[in-house]
């Protein structure tokens, strides 16, 4: 690298109504927000990553803010050579505000936006892919599964939906009552087609008895997992008795924070699936590790990502830098936020979407059509 230090950071915050809510066991999102962050270093070279604002989205700007106020400020004039060495000293910075302030995840999410912009802009300087960059060798098209499915009637036409679009795997919000759950997965499963999985996401909407008793009655839809039945924070001796009765892997890790967490959810044994979301703790600075972690100990690494185009894109790189079986999460709910971004670079065919070309991320995103929905900008130099 040339020594260039960080010159420049922008947050560009995005808000846009939605004609469906995305409904959950926690709550309904009725709009979408996207915080996207811009860098520059001294020599006019730039990274994009994104700040996870998904829910409540009414912390949008609020995250901007402490992007720009409090992280970037740790950051600016700094040198980027060791991305991955700043990130962990201003997650360490980090420390006491997160108790003092109680905003630990605002503030995780904010720190993780700016080391994703980081690593893009590092791996465009150095004209190499990002997944090349986080150390991959592999440029074989990535398995994906269509995600956040409303329940009801809305998650079988969802799936059709979806499956015509290319997408061979399906996962379906559960966590509404018996009822409503089982009538969501019966006619779905019931027409599923060869070759095609199915996976349910609770959203923490269970206690450990609802779980201890719904999670039998999952059996007969041969699931490929079972994401998070219980609150995140619940001790391992829950998730022992769940995991004593569940027809499936459980899966969980978007809603946990730091290495250790991490580390004693993959010790445990009782994860099959490991999911941190890079864009609301760590970026690819901290979430790399945990994804070699999970894999070296047989557990499958899928990166959690429900937001906009550019945190999906970090998350397709850093599946296709360590593979594995995972599978890359994208959102079956309409979303001008990404798709504005994307535009035709993510493309999925029988179940796998190919790698973009091109250094860094592989686009430069064009924000210029969404300025009609932009609802704040904040720039801070060094």
């Amino acid at each position: 690298m040339s020594g260039a230090t960080l010159a420049r950071v922008e947050a560009h915050v995005f808000r846009t109504p939605i004609a469906e809510p995305v409904r959950t066991s926690f709550g309904t999102m009725t709009e979408r927000a996207a915080v996207f962050v811009r860098v520059e270093d001294s020599d006019g070279a730039r990274g994009w990553g994104e700040i996870w604002c998904n829910f409540p989205n009414a912390a949008a700007e609020h995250r901007a803010l402490l992007f720009a106020d409090i992280v970037a400020p740790r950051a600016l004039g700094r040198s980027l050579d060791d991305p991955v060495g700043l990130w962990g000293e201003i997650d360490r910075a980090l420390l006491v505000l997160r108790v003092q302030s109680g905003d630990a995840g605002a503030l995780s999410a904010a720190a993780a936006g700016l080391d994703l912009a980081l690593h893009d802009l590092r791996a465009r300087k150095r004209g190499l892919p990002l997944w090349r960059a986080l150390g991959g060798t592999d440029d074989a098209p990535v398995a994906v599964y269509a995600s956040g499915l409303n329940p009801g009637r809305a998650a079988y036409d969802t799936v059709g939906r979806m499956r015509a679009a290319g997408y061979r795997a399906f996962k379906i919000k559960v966590g509404f009552g018996e009822e409503t759950d089982l009538g969501s997965l019966r006619p779905v499963a019931a027409e599923l087609q060869e070759g095609e999985r199915l996976m349910v996401d609770a959203n923490q909407g269970w206690d450990l008895r609802t779980a201890c008793a719904m999670a039998p009655k999952l059996a007969e839809f041969g699931l490929g997992w079972i994401e998070e039945p219980l609150m995140a924070d619940r001790p391992l001796s829950e998730w022992t008795q769940v995991a004593a009765v569940a027809p499936a892997r459980l899966a969980a890790g978007e809603n946990l924070r730091g290495a250790g967490p991490f580390q004693e959810a993959i010790d445990s044994g009782l994860f099959g699936v490991i999911q941190p979301d890079a864009a609301k703790w760590g970026g690819h600075s901290g979430c790399l590790p945990v994804a070699r972690a999970a894999l070296a100990a047989g557990r499958t690494f899928c990166p959690h990502f429900l937001g906009g185009g550019i945190g999906l894109l970090h998350s397709l790189h850093l599946l296709a830098a360590v593979r594995g079986p995972g599978m890359l999460e994208v959102d079956a709910n309409p979303n001008p936020l990404r798709e504005g971004i994307l535009q035709d670079v993510f493309s999925v065919r029988d179940g796998r979407v190919s790698l973009p070309g091109g250094q860094g991320l592989g686009l430069e995103p064009d924000i210029k059509p969404l300025l009609t929905l932009r609802s704040l900008h904040i720039e801070r130099r060094a």
